[in-house]
């Protein structure tokens, strides 16, 4: 890099400048760098000239400049920062000062060397912005040459870069440092992927071009009808960027449609909004896919309107309308600001475009421990995004709001599904608080634990809710599958069909074939998800498998003592039958029944309003069926019970029970994410009197809500 070109680049944006600090800095580094040597082999003083002439790309001032041919002397020679003020000025040398500084930053696992690395960066962009630029222009031109780094440093350089210095390039309102920041550290980070998708885009660039020429091409015709001066040109989208889309979406590159867009500048806001009126009569815009940016600029100065439309042959088509001052303002951010407030005008707007910076910087009056820094660095300065430190002290980058779950899922998949709390700065944190910047994360974890449905309410990553979602669809898949081949065995059993064991499996493969389906196990499946019924599959299941009996064989061969489950019922016009309560509806003393004779079980009773009767074929075999009276009898009652979710609650209600004498058979909990609690107990009671009590007892438990009896099954 010669001098020469910096100093053209300068006289480009200023009329006749003083290149005499330029020339001098020039000098004084040539010398201090005398001998030394970059690894790619060139004198060290190519690296500070190749910052300096990204600093006048910036369009910055020629202090800035000199500071930037500077920017390593203290930290790589023998020069102070009083030889700097000596030689030069004292704004000089505290911007050396201040980028010598920043680039001793580094990350390590101890709260207090994080904490400083942030607050260095934060302090010496609060004596001059410009310290931070010249930081910029620095990391970027090394990331142009990196190179010629090992494999591990390279890795380094990048994920700090892509974790740090991108987003604040972002922040600053920098898009074109940003995105070239990005893609370099995207080739180091992923360079398989990088290589590919740049293979992608150059692959089908012709073909894009020529679409994106047919849109400017009547864009540009429009606009002439209408006496509407206009710079038309497509802007590609940048790999990172491509990459990003295709992980947050979890798309292909192929279904990528945004891969180029169109940019109109025009000159005056009033003409941006004429421009877009006029783009909506070409083409029809995609609902919900237009922002003005112009009206409510973003916080980074970015102003522009953003149309998405449906353009030539159909495709989606992206629109960017902004006015020169507004482009320049996209590309260069704070930088370009800083001429306006260098020339003496403009300064309280400068200052407002700063707002979040100052208030961010406030900090550093009042707290002087490093803990105490970071404890208050709260405010968002990665806009979209918050990075935090393992235990070991890597970087995490995660989604802004994302919380311990998403970080437990960053690191493995397992490590999410056995998280059972979380631990921020060295103390415990609920699952659900939201991670902040430099927040130190460790995982507490435990082999017997699984994913909570309540995750989903809160996690911030896809990757987390993807997980998330799966486990629980495996839980359901495999809960569903073994419901459904349980009741299918029993519904055999009950219709006393009997398949041998060796044509089992195929008889089931038939029906499941029959039925659409690919598999036993997804017959058991859909049988368990009430996707198909049990008596569907039955009716499929070959007659000669089947007992064929006659109404009068079925009574008369099936005439058996009483059973036990039978006691207390009644068959009209028969003795000594086989009698047994329903389980799916489990009727009481004082509930209407009806009687069904079925095949090798007997008389089967059910409420009169289960749902199962209906479904029940052949008049003949329903009969009347009556409750006789017995002190001693009992029978299973089931009871939903509806509550504030407390602790000792089922405690409490168990307690009722225990008190009154009664059976318990089983006792099943779940709570949602409202903190209600839903029981459902099996008990053993006497008759429906008797079932009225015992609920109006439960319901008189602090916190329940009601208490029903359980529908038919």
């Amino acid at each position: 890099m010669k001098l020469s070109k910096i100093e053209e680049k300068i006289k480009t944006y200023i009329d006749d400048p003083d290149l005499s600090w330029i020339r001098k800095a020039h000098e004084l580094s040539r010398e201090a760098y005398r001998g030394q040597y970059r690894i790619s082999g060139e004198p060290f003083v190519e690296h500070p000239l190749g910052v300096a002439y990204i600093m006048a790309e910036l369009e910055l001032d020629l202090t800035s400049i000199a500071a930037a041919i500077l920017h390593d002397i203290i930290e790589d020679t023998e020069f102070s920062r009083e030889d700097i003020a000596e030689e030069f000025n004292q704004e000089i040398a505290l911007l050396v000062d201040g980028v010598t500084k920043l680039t001793r930053m580094d990350f390590k696992s101890r709260e207090e060397q994080q904490a400083e690395s942030l607050r260095k960066m934060f302090l010496a962009m609060s004596d001059d912005i410009r310290v931070v630029l010249i930081k910029l222009a620095d990391r970027l031109h090394n990331m142009r040459t990196l190179g010629y780094m090992r494999e591990e440093k390279q890795i380094e350089k990048a994920r700090e870069t892509l974790e740090i210095y991108a987003p604040l390039a972002h922040r600053l309102g920098m898009s074109r440092l940003k995105w070239e920041l990005e893609d370099l550290s995207f080739r180091y980070l992923k360079p398989e992927m990088y290589y590919e998708l740049s293979r992608k885009v150059a692959a089908n660039r012709d073909e894009r071009k020529k679409y994106i020429q047919q849109a400017i091409d009547q864009i540009e015709k429009a606009l002439k009808e209408n006496d509407i001066e206009a710079d038309i040109y497509g802007r590609p989208k940048h790999l990172y960027s491509i990459y990003q889309k295709m992980e947050e979406k979890e798309i292909s590159f192929e279904e990528v449609y945004d891969l180029t867009a169109v940019r109109v500048l025009v000159d005056s806001v009033r003409e941006c909004y004429e421009v877009l009126g006029i783009i909506h009569e070409i083409w029809n815009p995609m609902p919900g896919r237009f922002k003005d940016y112009i009206a409510m600029p973003k916080s980074n100065m970015y102003q522009s309107l953003h149309t998405t439309v449906i353009g030539p042959h159909g495709d989606p088509l992206e629109v960017q309308i902004r006015t020169p001052e507004m482009h320049r303002t996209a590309e260069y951010g704070i930088a370009a600001h800083w001429r306006y407030k260098e020339g003496g005008s403009g300064e309280e707007d400068f200052e407002d475009k700063l707002s979040w910076l100052r208030q961010l910087l406030e900090w550093q009056k009042d707290l002087q421990e490093p803990h105490e820094f970071m404890e208050a660095l709260k405010v968002d300065l990665f806009e979209d995004e918050v990075f935090v430190f393992t235990p070991k002290g890597d970087v995490i980058n995660l989604p802004r709001g994302a919380t311990p779950v998403d970080f437990a899922y960053y690191i493995h998949t397992e490590v999410g599904h056995n998280c059972v709390g979380a631990k921020s700065n060295g103390k415990m944190v609920p699952l659900e608080y939201e991670l902040e910047n430099g927040d130190i994360v460790e995982i507490l974890t435990s082999s017997d634990s699984s994913p909570s449905r309540d995750w989903l309410e809160f996690v911030q990553s896809s990757r987390a809710k993807s997980k998330i979602k799966r486990w629980f669809k495996r839980q359901r898949k495999d809960k569903a599958k073994a419901q459904g081949k349980k009741s299918l065995n029993q519904a055999i059993e009950r219709e006393n069909i009997e398949i041998p064991s060796s044509e089992r499996e195929g008889v089931l493969k038939e029906i499941a074939e029959d039925l659409n389906r690919k598999g036993v196990e997804a017959l058991f499946e859909g049988i368990g998800y009430d996707q198909i019924s049990i008596r569907q599959v039955l009716k499929k299941i070959p007659d000669d498998y089947k007992e064929s009996e006659d109404l009068e064989e079925l009574i008369s061969d099936k005439k058996k003592d009483k059973r036990s489950s039978g006691r207390g019922i009644q068959v009209k016009g028969m003795d000594d039958i086989l009698v047994r309560i329903a389980k799916c509806c489990k009727p009481v003393p004082g509930d209407r029944i009806v009687g069904y004779i079925t095949r090798g079980r007997g008389v089967s009773v059910h409420r009169a309003d289960c749902p199962n009767v209906k479904e029940m074929k052949g008049e003949d075999r329903f009969i009347e069926v009556n409750w006789s009276s017995s002190e001693s009898d009992s029978y299973e009652v089931e009871l939903m019970i509806e509550a504030v979710n407390k602790q000792a609650l089922l405690n409490e209600i168990t307690g009722v029970i225990s008190n009154e004498k009664i059976e318990l058979h089983s006792v099943m909990a779940d709570t949602d994410k409202y903190n209600q609690a839903y029981i459902k107990i099996d008990v053993e009671l006497s008759s429906k009197e008797h079932m009225k009590e015992l609920m109006t007892k439960i319901e008189n438990v602090s916190g329940v809500l009601s208490v029903s009896r359980a529908r038919p099954s």
